[in-house]
């Protein structure tokens, strides 16, 4: 894959970013009740993460959103705690390093935010995307953080942010 880039979300990526988390439910057959399926603002991503201390990146390449990724508040929880949110790539990008780069980029920001932690909530099938996880240096939870709506999501990680300075 050439010539990718990885930006912060338009308001005219929010049709292609909704798209294609909508098509990775499906491809993966994860449960759309209890999880960021069912969240009222997937088609209005942008707005969203234009809310303070909150970002939205996407993967472009020739035009085309690829894959997606951002940082906000952990909803109802420390707020010295951010939630890596809504990362999910197309099956053409996936094993090239570009979930490994928007990691990167997500939690470089999360540090400009002031956050000392990061949350992320994921399913106990996706297995590349929890090895990403732990390489990152994520940390399994026994139980969840915050109050995200999503509890379809069983598996709970924790970053501390401060380790890597």
């Amino acid at each position: 894959m050439k010539n990718w880039v990885i930006r912060e979300i338009k308001k005219e990526d929010n049709q292609a970013v909704a798209q294609l988390i909508r098509s990775v439910f499906d491809e993966m057959e994860i449960p759309k009740v209890g999880t960021a399926y069912e969240d009222p603002y997937l088609d209005l991503m942008f707005e969203e993460y234009s809310k303070p201390k909150s970002v939205y990146y996407v993967v472009e390449s020739d035009g085309e959103v690829l894959g997606c990724a951002g940082i906000a508040p952990l909803e109802n929880g420390d707020p010295k705690i951010c939630e890596l949110q809504k990362m999910y790539f197309l099956p053409k990008v996936r094993g090239l390093g570009i979930g490994s780069k928007m990691m990167e980029k997500c939690l470089e920001q999360a540090r400009s935010f002031g956050f000392e932690k990061c949350y992320i909530e994921t399913m106990p099938f996706m297995h590349s995307a929890q090895k990403l996880y732990r390489k990152s240096g994520f940390e399994y939870l026994d139980a969840p953080m915050g109050c995200t709506g999503h509890n379809s999501c069983p598996v709970w990680m924790l970053k501390d942010l401060q380790n890597d300075l």
